[in-house]
């Protein structure tokens, strides 16, 4: 009897996780952005939630034959993977390769021809999914009691209204927090709040503020000329009434924001708006074992993580040369993620290795710096173990993740130009004392929350699907016009009733006085 109840209310616990477990589908998504994505599902499913993925056979980085603990819902589109992986190729040789040689308005018509290319490479895939009978019969059929997407990847909004559930959008940042601010409604004051990639921080001077100011509103222009216009004609075409992409977006119930104030610059924030940056952030795990013997000959020196991420895999011969030169030069053991042809000029002292568990070195406690090209996961996971960074920032947010870590004090940002830089960079990073100690004080920050960023993330998926949606943390400014929500017609208002009180006060005035005087004038003539 006494082992009975126990067992009781355990099954009773179980049955009940199960019946309260929802149906949640999830929008596609590729790269780092599934890397981060996927913790969240794990957990999801944990908690005795139905996951199921969408899938396009042009993915690259989504395989829906591997095991997993989540449902894939796999769909065709007439996109190859070839395609996917050139447009990629081409992406991050502008920004790395061709942006050097570029002026500002040469910078700008590539960027927006990249632009183009990925529209048409997301129309090809939506089509996979909205134009399809047989997939969207099968997701009206599922029941799914909300989507989960990370909106830069197009078409999870149109998809949510017209299954007619409700969307969290979980994402890093758009260019400029453009979607953020005139989709979600989130307030930017450029003034204090830099545009995302503008490499500025909250403390701007007047210049600064200025170049803040004019990017926002290039980057509006170009998203609502070059993106948005397009985007939105498919989107009528579908629904078959006019609809805007924003108007769209707007409607999505949460908004769960992957950062957080150990990264980012304090700004202000909506109900709707979670920051739960460092999501897939974790304990560090044993090292494979050859791998744990070549951290140990490190002895008191300890070790140095290389990584420049999952996109960039190799270098030129030149730059790769100089990288191992100048590892070679440090007492540390560096352990090197690098699958191109091995340098000359490789020390002793390094290791090149085709993967690496990135997470577990930084978190092992001969972890000493991690020299990183600035991607967000990587980024976090050093914030998370309390390990400085030393940046070699290439392309989209890099660069801008870097100058966080930067302007912080747990990093320092160097060019490949030359050793010279990149040993200075490292040394100043290994031997300066106050880059450990703000990497440090960074992580305390990460850790003291009431609830881990990727529970709170759970939470406010389940929260949306308990009640239905989370409209009521929505606010108003959703419903107002561009000069209702800037408050003009009421200014309109005001400065018409000034501008009438004084036309009646000088008319008045005008008035008495001619009265005033012409008596005066009368009286004159009559003497």
């Amino acid at each position: 009897m006494e082992l009975r109840l126990p067992v009781c209310v355990l099954l009773v616990l179980c049955v009940t996780g199960t019946v309260n477990g929802g149906k949640i589908l999830v929008w596609y998504t590729d790269a780092s952005h599934w890397i981060n994505m996927k913790p969240v599902l794990e957990t999801l499913v944990d908690r005795g939630h139905q996951v199921t993925v969408l899938v396009p056979s042009s993915s690259m980085f989504m395989n829906s034959s591997e095991p997993s603990r989540f449902q894939y819902e796999p769909f065709n589109v007439s996109l190859s993977v070839e395609t996917t992986k050139k447009f990629i190729e081409d992406f991050i040789h502008f920004f790395i390769y061709e942006m050097e040689n570029l002026n500002h308005v040469q910078v700008y018509i590539r960027y927006i021809d990249l632009i183009k290319t990925n529209l048409e490479n997301t129309r090809e895939v939506l089509e996979g999914v909205v134009k399809s009978e047989t997939i969207m019969k099968k997701l009206k059929e599922g029941n799914y009691d909300l989507l989960l997407a990370d909106p830069v990847f197009t078409g999870s909004e149109l998809t949510a209204d017209i299954l007619g559930i409700p969307l969290v959008f979980s994402l890093r940042f758009t260019i400029a927090h453009s979607w953020e601010r005139l989709c979600g409604q989130l307030p930017a004051p450029p003034s204090y709040v830099p545009a995302a990639m503008s490499k500025l921080t909250d403390k701007m001077n007047f210049s600064e503020r200025v170049y803040n100011f004019l990017f926002y509103a290039l980057q509006d222009f170009i998203i609502e000329h070059f993106m948005w216009k397009e985007v939105d004609k498919y989107y009528s075409e579908v629904k078959g009434t006019p609809t805007t992409t924003c108007e769209l977006m707007g409607k999505a119930d949460i908004w769960l924001m992957r950062t957080y104030w150990d990264f980012d610059f304090p700004r202000p924030f909506l109900p709707n708006f979670k920051f739960v940056g460092g999501i897939h952030g974790r304990p560090a795990k044993p090292l494979p074992k050859d791998m744990e013997k070549f951290v140990q000959s490190s002895g008191d020196e300890g070790i140095v993580i290389f990584s420049l991420g999952s996109m960039v895999k190799n270098l030129t011969t030149e730059k790769a040369n100089i990288i191992a030169s100048a590892l070679a030069q440090i007492p540390q053991k560096v352990l090197w993620r690098y699958s191109g042809k091995k340098p000359d000029t490789l020390g002793s002292n390094t290791k090149l290795y085709n993967w690496i568990p990135q997470n577990d070195l930084l978190g092992h406690p001969k972890a000493r710096a991690f020299i990183t090209h600035g991607g967000a996961n990587g980024v976090y996971e050093a914030i998370y173990h309390g390990v400085p960074m030393v940046g070699i920032p290439m392309f989209a947010d890099q660069p801008d993740n870097m100058m966080h870590m930067k302007v912080k004090g747990a990093a320092a940002n160097i060019k490949t130009e030359g050793k010279i830089d990149l040993l200075d960079g490292i040394k100043q990073v290994l031997n300066g004392q106050s880059y450990k100690e703000n990497a440090v004080r960074l992580s305390r920050i990460h850790h003291e929350r009431p609830i881990s960023p990727r529970e709170e993330a759970v939470f406010w998926i389940e929260y949306t699907m308990r009640n239905k949606g989370a409209k009521h943390l929505r606010v108003q400014a959703h419903e107002l016009t561009w000069y209702q929500y800037h408050s003009l017609d009421v200014l309109t208002f005001l400065l018409t009733i000034v501008l009438l009180l004084m036309f009646i006060f000088i008319k008045t005035c005008s008035f008495c006085f001619q009265r005033c005087c012409g008596r005066k004038k009368t009286k004159r003539k009559a003497e």
